[in-house]
């Protein structure tokens, strides 16, 4: 029993960083119905920036958190102005392959300037101290990422349902045009939705790098992936599901690693396996909502 009782935390700490990703995935495409592909390497930014500051600074944990999360602000933005909104009335394959371009510019652009090999993060960015109750280790970064995930999550949860830009999204979500009649400017909450989840990839993007302990430009493309399967196995489109999803995702993958022989050779195939199982079973996700076109 504490076996499986550390397993369910390895998978709550590796599904709190899958969670974050998730829902800049499932806010975008809730928003404009857009598949980012870029967003796992938006990530991949703000783990490069929570290097910079933790290796090169004085600082500490929360303020490269902070500036990660700011610089990918700016970067998620930045991209929906140059590359999204152009090809806002284009078709959709139109826009996924352009996402899926915006995904290899950052990744080898990232690469020409820091070069490829990987990068360890510092080890004293946050204190190697653990807690043991019983068997059971709970160590000071899995409790960080689940405190920060869990603030993070409250934090979004605020935005949406308490606040005018919540408001606005929810209602840009539901139907574009009624909103903008209504006086809301569809092409701002769009930014500001672009903004929220690349914050929440930066802030992924450090403890990321934290809970690896190492780096690389071509980092974001599989929890990226992960979190993509995350947000379907959810319901793509739902907040919550999002978070379900993560969570879901990294306690599958621990328990592979820990329970089945070898296990740590194929946990990412039995991601991409639950991908395909819930396509076929379910494919509006555990949360999403089932929805009909006119034809």
């Amino acid at each position: 029993m504490e076996d499986f009782i550390q397993q369910v935390i390895n998978g709550i700490s590796l599904g709190s960083i899958f969670a974050l990703i998730a829902l800049g995935y499932t806010m975008v495409y809730g928003i404009i119905g857009l598949i980012n592909f870029a967003h796992g390497d938006i990530l991949m930014i703000g783990a490069y920036i929570g290097y910079a500051v933790t290796t090169y600074t004085n600082w500490g944990f929360f303020p490269a958190l902070i500036l990660a999360m700011a610089g990918c602000t700016i970067l998620g933005v930045l991209i929906e102005k140059i590359a999204y909104k152009p090809l806002r009335k284009a078709t959709r394959i139109a826009a996924l392959i352009t996402a899926i371009g915006v995904s290899f510019f950052l990744e080898y652009t990232m690469m020409y300037f820091v070069g490829a090999a990987k990068r360890g993060y510092p080890a004293n960015v946050l204190s190697d101290h653990a807690f043991h109750i019983g068997n059971v280790v709970i160590t000071v970064q899995q409790l960080y990422i689940i405190i920060v995930t869990v603030v993070l999550m409250i934090a979004l949860q605020y935005i949406v349902h308490k606040t005018k830009v919540g408001k606005a999204m929810r209602a840009v979500s539901i139907d574009k045009d009624a909103a903008q009649l209504m006086g809301i400017s569809v092409d701002r909450t769009i930014s500001y939705t672009f903004a929220i989840g690349s914050a929440l990839a930066g802030a992924a993007g450090v403890l990321f790098g934290i809970y690896y302990t190492s780096i690389n430009p071509l980092m974001g493309m599989t929890p990226g992936l992960k979190a993509f399967v995350a947000a379907v196995f959810g319901g793509i489109g739902s907040i919550p599901g999002a978070m379900v999803g993560g969570l879901s995702i990294g306690v599958a993958e621990t328990m592979v690693s820990g329970y089945v022989p070898n296990g740590s050779l194929f946990k990412d195939a039995v991601v991409y396996g639950i991908l395909i199982l819930i396509l076929i079973i379910k494919p509006s996700g555990l949360l999403g909502k089932n929805t009909k076109e006119k034809v």
